[in-house]
């Protein structure tokens, strides 16, 4: 009987939408305190995932919600790089 391979969910942090993690960006708050875009999802840390829409960075960015998913204060820097990394300007 083959096994199949379970598929690793994650829920956006603007749409609450549940989609596989491979097809999300993470975010990523180390143990110094930065955040980061994490290309590989491999970085260590608490991370924070958001989907593919452009209709979810503008939400991430008007709420602040990386602010609520890290408890901490977010640098605008932050939510631009994710605004260019989707081109959802």
């Amino acid at each position: 009987m083959p096994v199949e391979k379970k598929i690793p969910m994650r829920t956006c942090i603007a749409c609450r939408e549940e989609m596989p993690k491979r097809d999300m960006l993470r975010i990523v708050k180390n143990a110094a305190g930065e955040i980061r875009l994490d290309f590989s999802g491999k970085l260590p840390g608490r991370g924070a995932y958001i989907c593919n829409s452009a209709e979810c960075v503008r939400r991430l960015k008007k709420y602040r919600l990386l602010n609520k998913a890290f408890s901490a204060p977010v640098p605008d820097e932050v939510y631009l790089r994710i605004e260019e990394e989707f081109g959802a300007k």
